[in-house]
């Protein structure tokens, strides 16, 4: 495992992009930036804190989080909101989020204000479709995180960090969901976010566990991939075969402020592409 680039406070969202390498948010200090394959780092979203989900959009741009899901052009001169807070009563903002083979993004929002001392309300699924309508689709998330499909499209994971399980969303062909089960029960280890491989496994960020945690289909554990800071936030498959696993930090319990970073290694298993978003953009 290599060390590629550290001195950041929250790293999340990891997305792999052939053209700029891996694109990544800073959440704490704000900032969405790309790591080149040569180690030069640039900036696509100034700024912007508290973004914890990103995907590419077929427009030339990025998805981001926060306390709306928005659209922001790589140029730099577009942007435009997709989902607001006001989709449900009590919804402040949305964290992690993903497209399945269509297009369609399926976002998790966040009821309550996760360092505050505040009551824990949860949250709910939601699906984004093409024409740019919200459908609601499933509740109870106490906190929302990672999400990645099956390799044949038929499952959506989702990551629950306060409860420590991922479901498993039952998907038909048309972007409906026929229901869910408990795939991954974790007591005590904060699932964060996730990448699925090729081979129907499932890469797990532990984010108070210092690993990543290799699933099967099935649920059953197949490894721990040990990292070398307690915060393992969010993980990513990238590289021209998508073999390269890139695997990002957050600062707490780590050895001093601002030491969340970003670390590499090679593993047998490709990633799942994670297609491009293709809703309708406003604006």
């Amino acid at each position: 495992m290599e060390e590629l680039i550290t001195g950041y406070g929250l790293i999340e969202g990891p997305v792999w992009d052939d053209e700029r390498g891996l694109i990544y948010s800073d959440a704490l200090n704000g900032g969405v930036r790309a790591l080149s394959p040569d180690g030069d780092v640039s900036t696509i979203v100034p700024k912007r804190r508290g973004v914890g989900g990103i995907v590419q959009h077929a427009d030339g741009g990025l998805l981001v989080g926060g306390r709306e899901i928005m659209f922001q052009s790589y140029d730099g001169e577009r942007q435009c909101d997709i989902i607001t807070a006001d989709v449900t009563e009590f919804a402040i903002g949305f964290n992690d989020f993903t497209t399945d083979s269509a297009g369609r993004v399926w976002a998790g929002s966040i009821a309550f204000r996760v360092f505050a001392e505040e009551e824990i309300r949860p949250g709910h699924l939601h699906v984004i479709d093409l024409d740019g309508s919200i459908r609601t689709v499933s509740d109870g998330i106490l906190l929302t995180n990672g999400m990645g499909f099956s390799p044949d499209g038929k499952f959506l994971y989702h990551c629950d960090s306060r409860t420590c399980h991922i479901r498993a969303y039952d998907i038909t062909g048309d972007g409906e969901v026929a229901g869910y089960s408990v795939l991954i029960d974790r007591p005590g280890q904060v699932t964060d976010g996730m990448a699925v491989a090729e081979d129907g496994s499932i890469w797990v960020a532990i984010a108070n566990g210092g690993c990543v945690s290799v699933f099967e289909a099935d649920g059953s554990h197949r490894l721990d991939i040990p990292v070398p800071v307690p915060m393992v936030t969010s993980v990513c498959f990238g590289g021209p075969d998508l073999r390269d696993l890139y695997i990002v930090t957050g600062q707490r319990g780590g050895p001093r402020e601002n030491c969340g970073g970003i670390y590499k290694m090679r593993v047998d298993v490709p990633g799942v592409p994670v297609p491009l978003a293709r809703v309708a953009l406003g604006g």
